[in-house]
């Protein structure tokens, strides 16, 4: 049902809101604007899987292509996920010296996990196996030049200069392997190096690169991947990973990057994760706690970060919040069934990537545990079509109510529909509900004669108020209750 018909519906026509998903387009003057152009690609919202949650350090061809192959199977990638990302290792990492490197610099690309095929390498083979799907490719790099390319003193490609010439004494974050130094951008070669980087990875065919590291110091850093993705010629998402990055680089996120993710991992992570060489060889102790993913105490600090970063995101560019963690269930996933509705409805309301973290075949096995894949319910939630439509709406919606557990956010749609959810962000599950009430004129929703329409994007009930009526509701401790609110006769 268009848009057109919906702000004119009557309350004889309502029922069709039931099964239909409505359909909203991000335009207007409700939607922060990003000035990102690095690609000029995706103005909406990222939605994909990424393999750091489950696989971890144990990937290889055999269990990309596996989750690969069951976005499609399962009806995520017609749901609207269409990015797959490999993270951290699909590099050689033969120690603490860091990254091995080509004789240009560059990383080398783990052949024993990701085998070349032919005349293809190992990420060529993946890349044309997610292509093949209908999909999108994506890997993971980290800002500097390896320290290993200065102490051979490699060529920049195409230019007279070599690695010595443009590096710093300074570190750069690279949690896993570690062995990465800073680069000068005053020196002749240094936009060459990452233009060189870029370029191999669009040879790949990457469609999106993840920066991990990134602090409010590597500020020329963004900008230098920005450029050389623009002058690689390839549409690339750039998403930009925290080492611990603060709102003081939110206008530089803005004009160079696509995504920007700035808040601690929502995983919970191994005892030694994040000490260089934790994870990057078997038997994998550093993430041995893999299993539950995450827990909604662990990840509920997102609603300040949600309130804080809303002013930053809109169409080009947007707030991340890190993966969707929804998947097998309470064990491995870690969350209530609430909890894991209130992770979806808030990431969708601050209109975030959507990059899942879970297993989505059991046919996957690592060193870190076994998963038993998306079970039905949690494939329901993540294809939810009413979800996903304010998520891809690309406007972030605000903070109007945060008192005790119970806290609001909403936004306004051009439409002048209003997107609301209502959350008890209390962790005890044996506490009782919370009745949480706003009215149409908080959410930003115009006087109507005639009432509104309230959809429960989570149930699909539609119920009606009056002109004059409160949006209440009685939510669980990690709840949510998550509405369309529809003005009538206007």
């Amino acid at each position: 049902m268009g848009k057109k018909g919906l702000r004119r519906i009557t309350v004889a026509g309502i029922a069709g809101l039931m099964g239909v998903g409505i359909l909203v387009v991000a335009v207007g003057t409700t939607a922060s604007t990003a000035l990102a152009e690095a690609g000029g690609v995706d103005q909406t919202p990222v939605m994909g899987w990424s393999s750091w949650s489950f696989l971890r350090m144990g990937i290889g061809t055999a269990e990309i292509e596996a989750e690969a192959k069951a976005l499609v199977t399962t009806g995520l990638a017609a749901a609207g996920y269409r990015y797959v990302s490999i993270d951290d290792n699909w590099y050689e990492c033969p120690g603490p010296q860091g990254p091995n490197v080509d004789q240009y610099g560059r990383w080398v690309i783990n052949g024993s996990e990701f085998p070349s095929v032919g005349a293809e390498n190992g990420m060529q083979v993946v890349s044309q196996y997610v292509h093949g799907l209908g999909l999108k490719f994506g890997v993971y790099e980290t800002p500097g030049i390896p320290e290993q390319a200065v102490k051979e003193n490699t060529p920049i490609l195409g230019t007279p200069y070599t690695a010595d010439e443009i590096a710093t004494t300074t570190a750069q974050n690279n949690y896993n392997c570690g062995g990465m130094t800073g680069i000068n951008y005053g020196a002749n070669g240094a936009q060459a190096y990452v233009d060189s980087v870029v370029n191999e990875l669009a040879s790949w065919g990457v469609d999106y690169i993840k920066l991990d590291g990134i602090t409010n110091s590597n500020i020329p850093d963004i900008k230098a991947w920005s450029a050389g993705i623009k002058q690689s010629g390839r549409p690339m998402v750039l998403n930009i990973t925290q080492g611990s990055y603060t709102v003081k680089v939110a206008q530089e996120l803005q004009e160079f990057a696509n995504q920007w993710e700035f808040a601690p991992d929502i995983e919970i992570n191994g005892p030694d994760e994040g000490s260089a060489d934790a994870c990057n060889a078997p038997p994998f102790t550093g993430c041995l706690s893999v299993f539950p993913l995450t827990s909604f105490s662990h990840w509920k600090d997102r609603f300040n970060d949600v309130a804080k970063w809303q002013p930053y995101g809109g169409p080009g560019g947007f707030n991340d919040y890190d993966s969707i963690e929804v998947g097998d269930g309470t064990a491995n996933g870690g969350m209530s069934l609430a909890a894991e509705q209130s992770q979806l409805s808030l990431w969708a309301l601050g209109s975030a990537p959507l990059i899942l973290g879970s297993d989505l075949t059991s046919g996957v096995t690592n060193a870190y545990g076994t998963s038993s894949a998306l079970g039905p319910t949690d494939l329901s939630m993540l294809t939810n079509r009413d979800v996903i439509e304010v998520d891809q709406d690309a406007i972030d919606a605000s903070r109007i109510y945060d008192v005790g557990h119970a806290q609001i956010f909403a936004k306004t749609e051009p439409s002048g529909d209003g997107i609301v959810g209502l959350f008890d962000t209390s962790s005890n599950l044996a506490a009782a509900n919370d009745t949480i009430s706003t009215t149409p004129s908080a959410i930003g929703v115009a006087p109507a004669s005639d009432g509104y329409a309230v959809k429960n994007l989570w149930t699909g009930q539609v119920s009606f108020l009056g002109p004059t009526a409160s949006i209440t509701a009685n939510v669980p401790s990690e709840g949510v209750s998550l509405y369309r609110v529809i003005p009538l006769g206007i």
